[in-house]
């Protein structure tokens, strides 16, 4: 198996600052992790943007759009942030033949604490079993990405209502 990561930035890559007490988005954090669960299989990883999510503009959806679309790689993992990963997925929507799966964190993945290992773990998983399609895989579940929304209160993303 080989797959390519498409880093956009978002929590996942992000930087605590202590004397500014705020967040940047760092350099992509897949290679650490996926080296720390000793991962066997083959991988690319591109880092396309180093933003926030909710700073991405339609551009840069166009942007990660052409870069799975000239990706040889059918197997696409895409780290992203999480405010507005499905708005991102919702602009790949017409792309066929690929499985894409979306995923980031709640917490940056430099603190011992976040999810982003978990969710790296899940969205892997998914790749290899899944149809052609766009997925987001956060919080332990894989879901169509057009059918679900990020709760902020909850930290979660669940089932549109």
């Amino acid at each position: 198996m080989r797959l390519r990561v498409i880093s956009t930035g978002g929590t996942i890559d992000k930087v605590y600052f202590d004397a500014a007490s705020s967040y940047d988005v760092g350099d992509p954090q897949v290679e650490p992790l996926f080296k720390e669960a000793n991962v066997t299989f083959e991988y690319v990883i591109e880092s396309v943007t180093r933003k926030d999510s909710l700073a991405m503009t339609d551009a840069d959806r166009a942007l990660i759009r052409e870069r799975v679309e000239v990706s040889p790689e059918k197997l696409i993992l895409i780290t992203h942030g999480t405010d507005t990963m499905t708005e991102t997925a919702a602009a790949l929507a017409t792309i066929k033949d690929k499985v894409i799966v979306f995923t980031g964190s709640m917490l940056p993945a430099r603190f011992r604490t976040s999810d982003a290992l978990f969710n790296l773990g899940c969205a892997v998983g998914a790749l290899q079993v899944l149809p052609a399609g766009i997925y987001i895989a956060m919080n332990g579940q894989i879901a169509p990405a057009h059918t679900v929304r990020k709760n902020r209160a909850e930290s979660r993303f669940e089932p549109k209502a």
